[in-house]
């Protein structure tokens, strides 16, 4: 007998394979003596559309809403069910005794698999897989120490009530929007209140007025000091300012206190998914969903790290012992780094915490040998922020000595400000940042009075809040427990791809259908707090402490409030995108949209499907009225040409093969017998063109 082993992606699958030996490669899966290991392509399975349950909702109507199935249902993905079948039909055999479920250890991977195993209807034993990395080692330990597959039902619960909620939710409402305003509108359970917080952040700019300040500050020849008064360097009453000014103008300053205390800065605790992105996003500008694929590589395909889709920065006790490996597998390319802390290495107590660990650790590197030339560059790049992080636990905490002075000046309050390195610690290896820099004092007294050689007063204005770079949106959506650190990234592409919102120079704009968009939703969806609230009791769910069909049920009763607040509304959309140009097919007006091919004209008919490119390729033919190139399309009937000015349009002829160089010479070489000697190179073409018909 023999046991199925279930991954999520063929890649995997073959890893897997390899290890447990299995050599025999067949057409879906790959099969050994004691294993028989099958993949999934992603999902195999997912919820039935609306038309599933009933034709007539294949045309969206706004009467027809909202729909809401008495009991949600699974098909099989038409574009994968080939690989569908072939697990079907394994799960069949006679000689499999169990199933290793060996999916991505987290809450989606356990819906691709159960919802496998629903509609292939196992019946049999299963077990779980659950492993941090993809190392030989870690699938080995993994497959000796299998959980049993009843212990992740609660998982699955909380995953299944994630789905059927977006399902509910998302698509009811999007339907009610685009048809109810006959524009494309998306709105969902995470993404709309994801976007209510860039439009917050855009009315924050909006409103916001400059203020006009003042500073002071003293040169006292070695150093400098700043006005302040109750914490603020700043005056906003310019009179005020420069009566001040006045007043120091060639004063003596006189120390009134000196404070000295020796700092530490306690190392940086290791990656989350959500920290990993941030920092990538700021130093290297990669959007959330880019540093997902690529950590995704590193862990799959090279090995070298730990499970990416992970909401801890924690360890486990259990790890400490395999800190001397991981090191010492990357001691080759980071030499300096790494030789000071190998004889000991120590990790400081506050990072191993079994309570902070739920499904998995914080992301650090494996005992995978490191080669640096096999790795792209952006894989480099954030491999070395993991490695570096990692490092940087077992050197000692940042010491520092802080030091300020207080000064008076003829009654005014002025501040200096200084700091001395004692001890780089982990600083050494993850470097320093612009705090770090030393400032250093001279020894003074208190009572020492000291010279003002000038007095500065410079004057600025306040600035508006910035607006959101991927790395800001993403600890807002963590503060606001907005999505997982699993979903976060597709949740930001999903809002490009709508064009709600667009991304300039880094940072992220609302467009003008986003702000349209915020404002014809119901209130309730825009709420942060809401969704916090939903995605808490996920996570309740999974943990075994809430209640799924009390879950499901509100959201139902939710659904129907939100498209029935749809249906009430009086609002309109104006669609932002709309253009002079009519539709050739149907005399609708055209819409610009952004597309990966570049600006397209689509028909904003819903019932039309016309589209062209915005700047259409110009042909070398000419308008037989006005004489001007014409543009080249590619429509229903074929390739066809248009003339802007005239719109004369005429279909393209079909163009005559042309004769390759090789052809040439084989059709010279088969007719040049005594008959066609002598006939030029175009009379035999000729020939044997007329034969060749």
């Amino acid at each position: 007998m023999k046991s199925l082993v279930l991954a999520e992606k063929p890649s995997v699958a073959r890893e897997i394979a390899r290890v447990l030996g299995c050599n025999d490669s067949k057409k879906g899966y790959i099969e050994g003596p004691k294993y028989v290991v099958t993949w999934a392509l992603g999902h195999l399975i997912e919820l039935k559309t609306p038309e599933d349950y009933d034709n007539r909702y294949k045309m969206w109507k706004l009467e027809d809403l909202p729909i809401i199935p008495k009991e949600m249902k699974l098909k099989v993905i038409g574009k994968t069910s080939p690989q569908f079948r072939t697990v079907a039909d394994l799960a069949k055999r006679k000689d499999i005794k169990e199933l290793i479920i060996a999916t991505d250890a987290g809450r989606e991977g356990e819906l691709v698999a159960r919802w496998i195993m629903e509609k292939v209807r196992w019946n049999k034993p299963f077990k779980r897989l659950w492993i941090s990395s993809q190392t030989d080692q870690a699938i080995r330990q993994g497959f000796q120490n299998l959980k049993p597959g009843k212990e992740f039902d609660r998982l699955y619960e909380s995953a299944v009530c994630r789905s059927e909620a977006d399902w509910l939710i998302g698509l009811n409402v999007t339907r009610a929007m685009t048809t109810k305003y006959e524009e494309p509108l998306s709105a969902g359970r995470v993404q709309t209140p994801t976007l209510a917080m860039i439009l917050q952040r855009d009315k924050e700019i909006e409103k916001f007025v400059p203020s006009e300040y003042w500073t002071l500050s003293a040169n006292l020849g070695k150093f400098g000091a700043m006005w302040e008064r109750n914490q603020e360097k700043r005056l906003f009453d310019k009179e005020e300012a420069e009566r001040i000014e006045k007043k120091v103008a060639d004063q003596q300053a006189k120390v009134v206190k000196v404070y000295s205390k020796i700092a530490k800065e306690a190392q940086l605790l290791p990656y989350d998914l959500n920290e990993l992105q941030r920092d990538a996003n700021k130093r290297y500008g990669f959007s959330a969903k880019k540093t997902l694929s690529v950590l995704q590589k590193l862990y799959e395909q090279h090995k070298l790290v730990t499970y990416p889709r992970t909401d801890s920065r924690y360890l486990t006790t259990d790890m400490v012992d395999t800190m001397k490996e991981r090191l010492q597998s990357i001691v080759g390319s980071y030499k300096e780094e790494v030789r000071p802390i190998l004889q000991n290495p120590t990790l400081p107590k506050r990072v191993v915490n079994n309570e902070k660990v739920s499904d998995h650790h914080a992301i650090i590197v494996t005992d995978q040998p490191l080669f640096l030339r096999d790795l792209s560059q952006d894989e480099r790049k954030l491999y070395d922020l993991i490695a570096k992080r990692f490092i940087a636990l077992f050197y000692p905490a940042y010491q520092y000595e802080s030091i300020r002075m207080d000064l008076d000046l003829n009654g005014e309050r002025f501040v200096a400000k200084g700091n001395r390195v004692i001890d780089l610690g982990f600083k050494k290896v993850i470097g320093k940042d612009g705090e770090d820099k030393e400032s250093t004092l001279p020894p003074v007294e208190e009572g020492q009075m000291l010279s003002v050689q000038d007095v500065q007063l410079k004057s600025a204005f306040t600035e508006p809040p910035h607006r959101y770079t991927e790395a800001d949106l993403l600890g807002k959506m963590e503060k606001h427990n907005l999505g997982t650190p699993a979903t976060r990234a597709d949740i930001i592409e999903k809002l490009l791809h709508s064009e709600s919102i667009e991304r300039q120079n880094n940072r992220l704009f609302p467009t003008k259908k986003g702000k349209q968009l915020i404002d014809l939703v119901a209130d309730e969806l825009t709420s942060p707090e809401l969704t916090a609230k939903w995605e808490s009791e996920l996570e309740a769910i999974a943990k075994g402490k809430g209640n799924a069909r009390e879950f499901l049920a509100n959201i139902r009763k939710q659904t129907e409030n939100l498209v029935s607040e749809v249906k009430m509304s009086s609002k309109e959309y104006r669609p932002h995108n709309l253009t002079g140009s009519k539709c050739p097919d149907c005399g609708e007006f055209l819409k610009e949209k952004k597309t990966k091919q570049g600006r397209m004209l689509i028909c904003s008919s819903r019932e039309c499907s016309y589209k062209r490119a915005k700047d259409p390729k110009l042909s070398n033919r000419r308008c037989p009225q006005c004489h001007k190139r014409m543009e080249i399309h590619d429509g229903k009937a074929g390739t066809y040409f248009q003339c802007r000015m005239c719109q004369v349009v005429e279909k393209a002829e079909d163009k005559k093969k042309k004769v390759t160089k090789r052809e040439e010479r084989q059709l010279m070489k088969k007719y040049s017998d005594d008959s066609a000697f002598g006939s030029s190179l175009g009379d035999a073409l000729k020939q044997a063109l007329q034969n060749k018909k």
